[in-house]
């Protein structure tokens, strides 16, 4: 049993048609039950839910504040390596791509990650190429250890491990893990992958929950907006991460709601996802999963971001690069563009103007773990 027995109960709804079943019945009942079920988050992604999203961002508000206060924690991505070994259509590290791959030394791992902790940010998010030969679990588990030294919080964002491979990495001290779905809908999944072990749809799937199986402290799950119909694969990550809260308590289960941006080839979104429905789905996912951390990228631009910290967000990236050694000089290729330029400062300066708290640190480990 795992979270891909449940999505095939839910491919078997017709959700496109349900979508536009909804009415404004249907959205007032969501607004005002306290614990939602799967057909009110229908309705509050659904056009009807359109005319209550001021009412939707009030509640939003009120829940956020209730679980998390006003705390928003920091954070920033370091891109170690960018080799790869798969195709797909969307993405700039995509093998198809010809441009000069990085992959940097323990001694440049430390500088960087030196560079970013004088910023005061205490959080890191370690990223890589999708590259089993290039970016072994060895090579992931020294980078986590060089980072150790320099952050309290070390979270991964590498290709699908097993539970072993995973335990391994949480047993040296990484805490965290990111796996992003990127689409949920398995024809659409199939068309984007073209080559390479990312097409295995159920390993990715399923990688989350070997990430909660493995004891990582956090974990953190989102589909790429825009690869498929919105809608659809917001109902789809909720779901998913509700099936990992029920299931797993002991981790904390967050939602990143990421919006294609481009750099390399020529892909273009099949699904417009606006400004107007990037805050619908925000404000859905508070209020069906009230508990649950909500990260906002660079990928959306400063004016956007100033106004989405106040309606359910708790987690934002600062000071990004997304190219190899980007901290520390770079000289690499971005794996998209960011939006959002601003540094640690300036976004810790927003951040204290509107009212909220920036945190660099919440989380320690205190037995000292193998490096």
């Amino acid at each position: 049993m795992s979270f891909y027995d449940t999505l095939l109960k839910l491919e078997s709804m017709p959700l496109g048609e349900q979508s536009g079943q909804y009415g404004r019945n249907d959205v007032e009942r969501a607004l005002s039950r306290e614990k939602l079920d799967p057909e009110d988050l229908l309705a509050l992604l659904s056009p009807a839910a359109v005319p209550y999203l001021e009412e939707m961002a009030q509640k939003a508000h009120r829940i956020t504040r209730a679980h998390f206060g006003y705390a928003v924690q920091l954070f920033t991505p370091m891109y170690v390596a960018d080799y790869c070994v798969n195709q797909c259509t969307y993405c700039s590290f995509s093998v198809e791509h010809d441009f000069a791959r990085k992959k940097l030394t323990m001694e440049e791992v430390d500088r960087e990650a030196s560079a970013i902790a004088a910023t005061g940010l205490r959080h890191i998010l370690l990223l890589t190429g999708e590259s089993r030969k290039d970016s072994p679990v060895s090579y992931v588990k020294e980078c986590a250890g060089v980072l150790r030294r320099h952050f309290s919080s070390v979270s991964i964002e590498v290709n699908p491990l097993s539970l072993e491979e995973y335990r391994e990495l949480a047993a040296c001290g990484v805490d965290g893990l990111t796996m992003f779905q990127e689409v949920y809908d398995r024809e659409t999944y199939a068309r984007l992958h073209v080559k390479g072990p990312k097409r295995n749809f159920r390993a990715r799937l399923d990688a989350p929950e070997r990430g909660c199986q493995a004891g990582f402290r956090s974990v953190t799950i989102g589909a790429l907006l825009g690869l498929s119909d919105w809608r659809r694969e917001a109902f789809m990550t909720a779901m998913h991460a509700r099936y990992l809260q029920d299931r797993y308590p002991g981790t904390e289960i967050s939602i990143a709601p990421p919006r294609f941006r481009p750099y390399l080839g020529s892909f273009s979104p099949e699904s417009d996802v606006t400004d107007r429905a990037l805050v619908q789905i925000i404000l859905a996912y508070r209020l069906f999963l009230p508990r649950s951390g909500l990260t906002l990228s660079t990928r959306e631009p400063a004016a956007l971001r100033d106004r989405l910290v106040h309606l359910g967000i708790t987690k934002i990236s600062a000071g990004v690069t997304t190219e190899v050694g980007g901290h520390t000089g770079g000289g690499g290729t971005p794996q998209f563009e960011i939006s959002d330029e601003r540094s640690v400062p300036e976004i810790r300066e927003m951040l204290y103007r509107s009212g909220l708290q920036p945190v660099f640190k919440d989380w320690d480990i205190l037995a000292e773990a193998p490096v």
